[in-house]
């Protein structure tokens, strides 16, 4: 089997904007991707065109956005759309970091295409690329146990103890984000899965 590699030059945190979100189970993206950029010293600003905010960094010679639409997670495709055409970036080159809900707190998990298993950021972004080629990372947050409190619980925080487990399983990825940059998706995940 070929080995699983990647060319990766965006990379986006899902999550909602403003100050009641922030420390919600939904914006685990965001939590990833801002440790990502604290990590290499970046600081993101607003762009208008994409209704995000971002920051880049070079990477063998290329650059890599990081993007944090402010769209609200159900438009979130529009701000990963408009960035991704106005630098030619393909879908199999986005890398999209997202809580999941079939994941316990705790554990990360790093995934080429699919579907959006009912996640909207995802949705929107599978509808605005016109792709499921993408990578993801996805951020394990547990699950209520009742589908009809999804909502209300992916809108609230966590626990201490599974803030807790969420922060220490992005602080792993956060260890094998260089070999993902650098396209060896397969070391990575076996960095990351074992």
């Amino acid at each position: 089997m070929a080995a699983l590699t990647a060319d990766i030059r965006l990379i986006v945190g899902l999550g909602n904007p403003g100050a009641d979100y922030v420390d919600t189970r939904h914006n685990a993206g965001f939590w990833l991707v801002d440790l990502l950029a604290q990590d290499r010293g970046l600081n993101f600003r607003f762009e208008k065109r994409y209704n995000a905010e971002e920051c880049k960094f070079k990477a063998a010679e290329r650059d890599v956005f990081l993007l944090k639409p402010q769209t609200f997670m159900n438009r979130s495709g529009q701000s990963v759309a408009g960035l991704a055409r106005f630098y030619k970036i393909a879908p199999e080159q986005i890398l999209v970091l997202h809580d999941e809900l079939d994941l316990p707190p705790g554990t990360n998990r790093i995934k080429q295409a699919g579907g959006h298993g009912g996640h909207n950021g995802l949705r929107d972004i599978i509808n605005h690329l016109g792709s499921r080629e993408f990578f993801r990372i996805r951020i394990g947050i547990g699950h209520p146990g009742d589908s009809s409190q999804v909502i209300n619980y992916v809108l609230h925080k966590p626990s201490a103890t599974d803030l807790k487990a969420i922060e220490a399983a992005n602080l792993d990825t956060l260890e094998v984000m260089p070999l993902v940059i650098e396209g060896r998706i397969d070391k990575a995940m076996q960095a990351l899965h074992s």
